[in-house]
């Protein structure tokens, strides 16, 4: 007798099918082969950020671990680091600028739309990274800055006005009063006394020259000298949902003792942090008035473009820095789709921090210049 159970040949099952069943075959082969492509693979989601925030870290993996988007983790994450003011340079109550005021930058990139929010030197207002979501979400508007972008968080229902000072900025920028405004940001200027107003040399004319207090910021220090990561610092994170979608977001208090109005690297797309779906991610910290000239971020994500691996692509944007201002101090870490990560830093030693679905915790990462 013939196996009922052996399979037809498939010419032969081939004839017995009619065509809506055939279509109906592939219509479901198709859909097996493309569910099979969108699905997680095992790599994701992962979350990568500078520095040892674990808490930061962990607050965005519990987000995205549980199925939100990619942008909701990030945002999760920075909002951490932001609450918990973070090495004194991420949220409010730390970094104060020449007039002891703290403000806030922060941005959030959607890396599968491109689209970007940001803001720049707010005051009044803790919710950086909240902010700059606003600003993405409600506008066709990539970047707002200083008191507008306060009255714009509010009107949109973050807490404000607030007082981003702290005792301990205000204890910080007392001392720095008492220690003749020293160290800062000018260069090429003369004080009218020894914490400014400043002028131009050139302003004041000849007739000054002979001041006493003329020489006082002829002597530029290495901008080493007064950047680190306790004083001018980012949190850049980057994070993959579990469908492989990418987002990035930073939020950072800016340069301690900064001139007013001064917007470093933090909310600019491209500088201190960056992501494409296609390729991966990058986040930068460091001295972001040097970096932003560079815009590390995307040179890492579009090496990674052309085939650079994480590592050579992140050392490949700090030398391009490095060669032109071989004092900077900065750092980036790069991730690409694949979920390799790797760090690259300048003048100081770096630490990033990833979790991933193979690790019970988080783990930190230390790179060496």
């Amino acid at each position: 007798m013939k196996d009922l159970h052996s399979p037809l040949p498939l010419s032969m099952a081939a004839t017995n099918l009619n065509s809506a069943s055939i279509f109906f075959l592939t219509f479901s082969l198709l859909f097996m082969v493309m569910g099979h492509e969108a699905s997680n693979s095992g790599q994701y989601p992962v979350v990568v950020s500078t520095w040892p925030f674990l808490e930061a870290v962990r607050a965005a993996w519990r987000v995205v671990d549980n199925g939100f988007s990619a942008v909701d983790a990030v945002v999760e994450g920075c909002s951490a680091c932001e609450e918990l003011r973070c090495d004194g340079t991420v949220g409010p109550g730390g970094s104060p600028d020449e007039n002891g005021e703290t403000t806030i930058d922060a941005l959030v990139m959607d890396g599968v739309t491109m689209e970007v929010g940001a803001v720049a030197a707010m005051r009044y207002i803790k919710d950086g990274i909240k902010a700059a979501r606003l600003v993405m979400q409600y506008t066709e508007h990539t970047l707002l800055v200083g008191e507008q972008a306060s009255a714009f968080a509010i009107s949109m229902g973050l807490p404000g006005p607030t007082n981003l000072s702290s005792s301990e900025s205000m204890e910080k920028w007392t001392k720095w009063k008492e220690n003749h405004c020293q160290p800062n940001f000018w260069k090429d200027v003369v004080p009218v006394d020894s914490c400014g107003p400043y002028h131009a040399k050139d302003f004041l004319g000849s007739s000054h020259g002979t001041c006493s207090k003329t020489t006082l910021m002829e002597n530029i220090k290495s901008r080493s000298s007064h950047v680190g990561r306790h004083n001018h610092d980012t949190i850049s994170m980057a994070v993959f949902d579990k469908m492989g979608n990418i987002a990035v977001g930073t939020s950072t208090n800016g340069a301690t003792f900064k001139i007013p109005g001064r917007v470093g690297d933090g909310p600019i797309a491209g500088s201190s942090a960056y992501a494409d779906d296609e390729v991966g991610a990058c986040g930068a910290t460091g001295d972001g008035d040097i970096m932003m000239r560079f815009l590390p971020c995307y040179q890492v994500v579009e090496s990674m473009r052309l085939g650079m691996e994480p590592n050579l692509a992140a050392k490949d944007a700090i030398s391009r820095i490095a060669r032109k201002f071989p004092d900077f101090v900065g750092a980036v870490f790069a991730i690409n789709k694949k979920g390799v990560h790797a760090g690259a830093c300048h003048g100081w030693t770096f630490q990033y921090s990833v979790r991933s679905p193979e690790m019970d915790n988080v783990k930190v990462y230390t790179v060496v210049p």
